[in-house]
């Protein structure tokens, strides 16, 4: 295949519940398109649906060389079945479900870190510190909640946090947490869930002493809660936080331009993942000099790199991710910041503010 032109194509949420990102990996995937020249790209709305993906997968997959996968873990689980049967290698970007990642070994390679593996750092934070307090942790009522939750709960133990596990928004937890003098939260669930799970919690009389919420590594997070100065949000990526870059056919710089330019806010994670899987994909074609499956597989497992998004590396058995860490976040008046985790007990401006090219300090996006 060398020299010839490659054709990506993708499934993604342009409607229905999961558009406010499946739109952001759109856009990102054009403007990676429009710069780099690297390949081609076929975009189709699978409208937040499985039925409708299942619908448009295959006759993506015919009419191209390479395959992403959705965005969000639901439909990402149908993908990979979807895949297997068509024999055909998709590029999870969207989906980080563990039950996902490891489904369908050499059917999936995927960009994100599992969600068991969610809230480290938000974790590890907290067993930093000297005086650690009881963790209640809710998570949402769909499965990455519930792993994300699982995740918390196991390295909290393991740290020496005593972790305490509510199910989903029960009056019980509610109940509890009232009672605890100090005491810190973490929720994992939809965003709309951890919105209102963060509302209420800083509402009640005794209030947490730190709280992290995934729905918090997003931007839109400052528009949707009712206060968001102090929380912590985890993330698969934020800008700057990436380091070393050494794969990469846009510069996140130049990414973060001109998606600004065309929205006026700056992009989330699932928009740079998106990017991130193509450049790994185009690269994987590259390299091995074909777009069958059993080839991208053997160059995706054997390749160890960073892109713009962080750290990549497969298990080689599963096609996990394995390399890439999660970011820690924390809003201060200027917006979401990379938290500094030697930090403690400081005022939320005390964290490192990261903003794009040209981004003066202003309320969240």
């Amino acid at each position: 295949m060398s020299g010839s032109r490659l054709r990506i194509g993708a499934c993604l949420s342009l409607s229905g519940e999961y558009a406010r990102f499946g739109r952001q990996a759109g856009l990102a995937l054009d403007i990676w398109r429009s710069t780099t020249g690297a390949a081609d790209l076929l975009v189709e709305d699978d409208g937040s649906d499985p039925e409708r993906l299942a619908a448009l997968l295959p006759r993506v997959s015919a009419e191209c060389d390479l395959l992403l996968g959705p965005y969000s873990t639901l439909l990402m689980r149908s993908a990979g079945a979807i895949a297997k049967a068509l024999d055909r290698l998709v590029w999870n970007h969207g989906g980080s479900g563990d039950d996902v990642e490891t489904a369908h070994p050499g059917h999936v390679v995927s960009v994100p870190t599992p969600a068991s593996r969610y809230a480290e750092p938000f974790v590890r934070h907290l067993a930093a510190r000297a005086d650690p307090r009881p963790l209640h942790i809710l998570s949402g009522k769909g499965r990455f909640g519930r792993q994300v939750a699982d995740g918390a709960e196991r390295l909290a133990r393991a740290l020496g946090v005593h972790p305490v596990r509510h199910r989903p928004s029960t009056p019980e937890a509610w109940d509890l947490c009232s009672f605890e003098e100090d005491w810190d939260l973490f929720c994992a669930g939809s965003f709309e869930e951890d919105v209102e799970t963060v509302n209420r919690a800083r509402s009640l009389p005794t209030t947490p002493r730190t709280v992290c919420a995934v729905a918090a590594g997003v931007r839109e997070f400052g528009q949707a809660a009712d206060d968001p100065l102090g929380v912590y949000g985890v993330g698969q990526w934020f800008p700057g936080g990436g380091g070393q870059v050494e794969l990469s056919s846009i510069a996140e710089a130049d990414l973060l331009t001109a998606y600004r330019e065309r929205t006026g806010s700056l992009p989330d994670y699932p928009a740079v993942q998106a990017v991130a899987a193509a450049a790994i994909a185009t690269y994987c074609a590259r390299q091995a000099g074909s777009t069958a499956r059993e080839a991208l597989w053997s160059a995706a497992t054997t390749l160890e790199t960073t892109t713009l998004f962080g750290a990549f590396k497969v298990d080689p058995r599963t096609g996990a991710q394995t390399g890439h860490q999660t970011a820690l976040t924390r809003w201060g008046t200027g917006g979401p910041a990379v938290a500094n985790q030697r930090q403690e007990g400081k005022a939320p401006d005390s964290v490192r503010q990261v903003r794009g090219p040209n981004e003066s300090p202003a309320p969240c996006d």
